[in-house]
């Protein structure tokens, strides 16, 4: 029974198991809860794109389509995948003070 505890093999496992739940899990719980944001995009959302840019949602085209229409400034618009978008925040949603400062 020593040898077995001993061995690499039950700590290999708890290491694993530790990395599943403090960061495997919830990155696959954050990446669900983005790609349903994206699936439920409004006109008049504010979204924050890959490149760090922010800006609010002109058109939503069909579900079935990669690219959504991003008003960046005054009459400045552009068409950007959906997939460069990071974040999605509601017409009426307060912006998060904590994650500016940081």
């Amino acid at each position: 029974m020593e040898n077995f505890l001993a061995s690499p093999i039950p700590m290999l496992i708890v290491v694993a198991a530790i990395f599943y739940f403090l960061v495997w899990r919830p990155q696959q719980q954050h990446t669900k809860q983005l790609r349903q944001a994206i699936e439920n995009l409004r006109r008049g959302d504010t979204v924050v794109m890959s490149s760090g840019i922010i800006g609010r949602v002109a058109k939503v085209p069909q579900k079935d389509d990669a690219e959504v229409t991003v008003e960046i400034a005054d009459d400045v618009q552009v068409r950007v995948l959906k997939s460069a978008l990071t974040e999605i925040r509601a017409k009426g949603q307060p912006v998060d003070t904590k994650a500016d400062k940081s």
